[in-house]
């Protein structure tokens, strides 16, 4: 009950939501595009299924917080630089959403490639989205409980922040996927963004880190300018 009466703790608990919701856009651009490769009946259930999992894994790894500790802790050295669990984790994640982006904006151009023997478009499997969605939930996992624990000393406060920044995802991944997927220059966007934070994962992973404030200004003024195309289209379609 002392804890609900001290302010330093509901400030640091909104603080800490409001980074992870921040955090959290990141999965779940992903997540929206990869679900919209699966047959429309399982988009929902793949969009659940993956924030369900991400919440499971961020406490899990916030509960093994003596674990998460020993993921920063130099492995090895190459020239001279030295290596955590964590750098390799970041590294493998940016590669694979550099990988994961350049396809997506490929086929975005190109159009889906078809199936040499049945003639039928190849999109994926329901497996297939989910092993990417797990893959894409421990990197953002993992940083998203670093933050947290950089953040803040308590475990009900971060556990808590965790738990609600999923639930907003949770409600806001519907209108969020139907958005991106009826405007082809927002998903265009969005793949940028995944490119553009892969490189940043990547570059963490080397020890060049960067600022992820400047990364979401960034975002945040070409999502102003798209707002301001798709006002132009509309008036333009109206005259």
């Amino acid at each position: 009950m002392a804890m609900l009466s001290d302010p330093a703790m509901w400030a640091a608990l909104l603080t800490l939501t409001a980074l992870e919701i921040v955090l959290g856009i990141d999965n779940l651009i992903f997540l929206s595009i990869t679900a919209d490769r699966l047959p429309v009946h399982q988009q929902a259930f793949a969009r659940r299924l993956g924030l369900s999992l991400a919440l499971i894994m961020r406490l899990g790894l916030l509960a093994s917080i003596a674990w998460i500790a020993g993921l920063v802790a130099p492995v090895f050295e190459v020239y001279g630089k030295a290596f955590s669990w964590r750098d390799l984790i970041l590294i493998a994640g940016g590669l694979f959403l550099l990988y994961k982006g350049t396809i997506e904006i490929h086929e975005q151009i190109e159009g889906p490639h078809e199936s040499a023997t049945a003639g039928q478009v190849v999109r994926t499997t329901f497996a297939s989205a989910i092993l990417s969605i797990v893959v894409l939930d421990i990197v953002f996992s993992l940083d998203s409980v670093i933050t947290a624990v950089g953040m803040a000393d308590n475990f009900w406060v971060m556990a808590t922040a965790i738990v609600i920044a999923v639930i907003v995802m949770l409600v806001a991944n519907g209108p969020v996927s139907a958005f991106i997927n009826k405007h082809p220059t927002v998903k265009m966007l969005a793949l940028s963004f995944l490119i553009l934070i892969g490189m940043v994962l990547v570059a963490d992973g080397f020890g060049m880190h960067v600022p992820k404030g400047f990364v979401y200004a960034a975002i945040g003024f070409s999502i102003l300018v798209e707002a301001l195309n798709m006002a132009a289209r509309r008036n333009r379609q109206k005259g």
